[in-house]
């Protein structure tokens, strides 16, 4: 009883210490309230505790001198609309001696500066000795900061000592691995989008990124904005894509820039809505101005007789003609990604005539061998107005059509092998699979090869060398569309879990890969939330600074996420496979494609609540036809029906049973 009532005394006096109390008439001193300060697990209990230790008249005037302005900088920190103000690596260079006892307060905000500006700069990313200078100074700062506050959790979060999780996504009785890991993983990364949008969306859309940065949070938010159908995930996008559009009249920037930064603020607000709402008349007009840009301003004919786009530099209203910069180029597919996606969704006939007329530019450059350049490889550039290989640069894997290696050789080259993938799906002609498939006969003939010394630049040695980042996604695409299996040793060397899955039934490495995302996730949600600094590197926290720093820790595969529950071997941006949208919300739910093609579709389905689920179905890829849709639990079919697909798009309704697995598939009769 004695220990019960000493342990209770305990927890009052640590709680009336926590809250700034006096206890037993005592005041708390000045360097009591700054460990509180530095002890706090939020920047806003922080900034309110300094604000208060300001107005006291017990405060040293030494001390004084060096709060205010540090209090100040704190509020702007914390408050301003920009949470990228403090972006790079400045704003706390306050002049604080080191025996202040606020130095270790300044040393834990200059270290946070430091650490995001390095997840933001690929400057300082490419680069291992310059990351290394990074890490090393922001780790010296926050040593000082963890010895002075100690329990302050997010400096050890920053050091390695992850923060545990408050919210709990366990197993419920008869939940299959993959279900309760891919589950964990979707619903923790919902509460982290719904977070972002709670707590830094602003009134007009935007999240204080910037929003050449903010454009681009879609791409994570993925797995659920895509795979699945959240009102208030969708409300949110379409909220930030109409800002982001508002000032583009025509659809597309005013500013004059290269392709790559030109074309992203279209690209990352109109193609997100083309995949929620591609009938919407609205992003319809929005998609199909883009055609009209490209049509009538961007491309004319080559002298080879060829459609192309006649400069790297372009904006709404003008094309740049210096000859530098008068390249078409693998990066100018993101120009109109929008208007692909209306395409693929819609059938536009008249999208797919100008995409199929611009495609056949590629194929033909593709099958020459030019300026050195071998047969059978896709350059990363073509030349306005003569049609030939490269650009102004003396090689032809050098364009030299920019100020940095961008368009060098491969550069973006999967947005146009998915392009030429996604052509070939619509109009059926193998013409445009030509580039696709020699690139993976010259990358099996190369991996047979023995070398002595590295080939060459621009040889074809050195092109299958370098060529597994953007052909394997589009081969393994290539794979589940038509089943063709005569590069699948290609792709198993380099296979994603899901894809590994598909080909060898491997659901071990599956699940195994579902947890590590969920791991990820799992812990340190400032790292994900109130600790960003910029809104496009949300999800590097782990592998972007914690790995660097030689912790091994899980990293976010949201890719992974997207692609067991919606069929799509690849990414979401270019010809986006994803065999089924399930319409209902991304909570108490798993989903996990086992097979699709345009003939067919299979997949498992978990619901985790207690009483039975309504949810709709919109199919994809599937060719027109009658199909049977069946729904079985432990053998017993629980629905069947014959449904008529008569386009790209077909919506289904289904009811789940709670708790136990259902497979639905959807099969021609």
């Amino acid at each position: 009883m004695r220990r019960s009532l000493t342990v209770s005394f305990l927890a009052f006096l640590l709680a009336a210490w926590a809250s700034g109390w006096s206890v037993a008439g005592e005041a708390e001193s000045v360097e009591a309230a700054i460990l509180r300060a530095g002890n706090a697990d939020d920047d806003a209990k922080r900034l309110t505790i300094l604000k208060q230790l300001l107005e006291r008249e017990d405060l040293p005037e030494d001390l004084r001198a060096q709060l205010a302005p540090l209090v100040k900088t704190i509020d702007q920190y914390v408050h301003s609309r920009n949470i990228t103000t403090f972006g790079r690596s400045k704003g706390f260079e306050h002049k604080i001696p080191e025996a202040s006892p606020l130095y270790p307060l300044v040393c834990f905000y200059r270290a946070r500066t430091h650490i995001w500006y390095m997840l933001e700069s690929g400057g300082i990313q490419q680069y291992p000795k310059r990351r290394r200078e990074y890490i090393d100074r922001s780790t010296k700062l926050l040593k000082v900061a963890q010895k002075a506050f100690p329990e302050n959790p997010v400096i050890g979060m920053y050091l390695g000592t992850p923060i545990p999780p408050t919210k709990h996504y366990g197993a419920v009785e008869g939940s299959p691995a993959w279900a309760t890991r891919q589950r964990e993983g979707l619903e923790r990364l919902a509460d982290i989008i719904e977070w972002w949008v709670d707590h830094r969306q602003h009134s007009d859309g935007s999240y204080g990124g910037g929003l050449e940065d903010d454009c681009e949070m879609w791409r994570w938010w993925a797995p659920v904005l895509i795979g699945f159908q959240s009102p208030k995930i969708e409300a949110a996008q379409r909220k930030l894509s109409e800002r982001i559009l508002r000032d583009m009249p025509k659809s597309f920037s005013t500013r004059m820039s290269d392709v790559e930064h030109s074309a992203e603020p279209s690209a990352d607000s109109i193609t997100p809505m083309m995949h929620l709402a591609p009938d919407d008349p609205a992003w319809k007009r929005h998609a199909l101005n883009l055609a009209s840009l490209m049509r009538d301003l961007w491309t004319g004919r080559n002298e080879r007789g060829f459609l192309m786009f006649k400069s790297t530099y372009f904006c709404s209203k003008a094309v740049d003609p210096k000859p530098q910069r008068a390249c078409d180029s693998v990066y100018h597919v993101r120009a109109i990604q929008p208007a692909l996606l209306y395409w693929l969704r819609t059938g536009d006939k008249q999208v797919g005539s100008l995409v199929a007329d611009w495609m056949k530019t590629w194929v033909d450059a593709a099958a020459r061998a030019e300026r050195g350049k071998p047969a059978g490889i896709l350059p990363s550039a073509i030349h306005w107005p003569d049609g030939k290989v490269g650009g102004t640069g003396l090689n032809w894997w050098e364009p030299k059509n920019y100020g940095t290696r961008l368009y060098d050789w491969p550069s973006a080259m999967s947005q146009m092998t998915h392009a030429l993938l996604q052509t070939y799906h619509m109009t059926g002609e193998r013409a445009y699979l030509q580039p696709l498939l020699s690139m993976a006969r010259i990358r099996r003939k190369v991996a047979a090869m023995a070398f002595k010394d590295l080939p060459g630049p621009g040889t074809e040695a050195w092109c299958g060398m370098n060529m597994d980042g953007f052909l394997m996604p589009t081969l393994a695409k290539y794979r589940f569309l038509t089943g063709d299996k005569q590069f699948d040793d290609l792709l198993t060397h380099r296979a994603s879990a899901y894809v590994r899955y598909r080909l060898k039934g491997d659901r071990a490495g599956l699940e195994a890969a579902l947890e590590s995302t969920a791991a990820a996730l799992r812990v340190n949600w400032p790292g994900y939330t109130s600790e960003v600094r910029w809104t496009d590197r949300v999800v590097r926290f782990p592998g972007g600074w914690l790995k660097h720093c030689g912790h091994k820790v899980a990293s976010p595969d949201t890719a992974l996420l997207y692609s067991s529950a919606t069929g799509d071997p690849g990414g979401v941006g270019y010809f986006p496979m994803n065999a089924v949208r399930w319409l209902t919300p991304p909570r108490d739910i798993a989903a996990l494609v086992v097979e699709n093609s345009t003939t067919h579709l299979t997949a498992q389905l978990f619901h985790f609540g207690s009483e039975p689920r309504k949810l709709g179905a919109e199919v994809y890829l599937l060719k027109p036809g009658r199909y049977q849709l069946e729904v079985t639990r432990e053998g017993k079919t629980v629905l069947g029906e014959a449904i008529e697909v008569r386009g790209p798009r077909t919506r289904v309704e289904l009811v789940l049973p709670p708790r136990v697995v259902c497979t639905l598939r959807v099969h021609r009769p």
